[in-house]
């Protein structure tokens, strides 16, 4: 940092903000620290004052913030993303569409440990809607070390931090068990709810039965449904361990692959995920205890954004929500803008 005649501050980069003050009209800033002096600003800036400045000495050697954030832009941003303006040395990512977002988190936490930069994102694994703030990034100083941008540049490689997934299951068949709900003494409730969270996605419900608490009939819906080629298969009720309680059995039944029986999520506890192969295709077959159908958010609001993303979820995954996987029910309920589910 140097101060340096303000006619002879072309090129350079100012270290402070430069109040203009214009008495019942405006105190603001007519230019933001980082900001490079253009010809066409001197007399702007002798207007208020300003006959010398602080700034940052050009050097060949260096990277002004606005283009170190462009450098880790274009580390960070996958398909399906554009950047906003950058603004103040910082530059944001924007969802161009509905889908899962998925995090490099190695690849980021190893960026960010560099130092003199950052890269701050939503949590991963998380439904994001066309328009949305994904990430924001910039340097810290003024300006940095070109060699130390490169640097960053190689250590990412080909690779990028986020990756956008659109949704891309279409279609859905429900299974409603219970033989209550079969010989009509209940109202089927729980249909009308599983049909609308689908629908957030763009999957569309096109086939439902009702087969009772018979095994050998839920696995028959269940292989039916996937021989006619819907793309995901959901079984609501019949999850906890009760002797009428069949539905786990009837899955496997099937000959999918069961990926877990339970998950420690609450609620939720009783949720199932199999994967049930059929052709060219990997169905995903759930089985959804009935606090689904009554509690506001549960397991299902976990994972559905990834099934219908097409991303595979591993047994692992499943068990590593328990930190975070208790919901609060908060009599306001702002998920997915809380901790729910984000222990990780």
């Amino acid at each position: 940092m140097k101060v340096i005649k303000t006619e002879d501050a072309v090129g350079h980069v100012l270290c402070h903000d430069i109040t203009q003050i214009i008495k019942g009209v405006t105190k603001d800033a007519v230019f933001k620290k980082g900001h490079v002096v253009r010809e066409e600003d001197i007399p702007v800036l002798l207007s208020v004052g300003k006959e010398n400045l602080y700034v940052w000495e050009n050097d060949e050697t260096m990277m002004h913030e606005n283009d170190a954030a462009q450098v880790l832009y274009e580390i960070s941003a996958g398909a399906h993303m554009h950047p906003s303006d950058v603004k103040e040395g910082k530059i944001e990512i924007v969802a161009d569409t509905d889908g899962l977002l998925k995090i490099d988190r190695k690849l980021l936490r190893s960026i960010n440990s560099f130092g003199q930069m950052m890269i701050a994102a939503r949590h991963g694994d998380t439904p994001v809607k066309k328009g949305d703030k994904i990430a924001g990034t910039r340097i810290i100083p003024l300006v940095i070390e070109k060699e130390k941008m490169e640097t960053v540049k190689q250590m990412a490689g080909d690779e990028k931090i986020f990756h956008l997934m659109p949704y891309v299951l279409k279609t859905a068949g429900v299974i409603t068990t219970g033989n209550e709900v079969l010989k009509g003494r209940i109202k089927d409730t729980f249909t009308p709810v599983i049909v609308e969270k689908l629908a957030e996605y763009g999957i569309k419900t096109e086939q439902h039965a009702m087969p009772g608490d018979d095994t050998d009939t839920i696995t028959k819906m269940i292989l039916k449904m996937a021989n006619e080629g819907v793309d995901f298969i959901l079984c609501t009720g019949g999850m906890s361990v009760d002797p009428d309680d069949k539905t786990p059995l009837a899955i496997k039944n099937t000959g999918a692959d069961i990926v877990s029986y339970g998950a420690p999520v609450l609620p939720g506890a009783m949720f199932l995920l199999a994967y049930l192969k059929c052709g060219e295709k990997k169905i995903p077959v759930v089985g959804l205890p009935g606090c689904v159908m009554y509690a506001k958010r549960t397991i299902f609001d976990l994972v559905l954004p990834r099934l219908a993303a097409g991303d595979e979820i591993a047994a692992d995954e499943l068990y590593g929500l328990g930190e975070g996987g208790l919901c609060l029910n908060c009599p306001v309920c702002t998920y997915p803008n809380c901790g729910f589910g984000k222990g990780r």
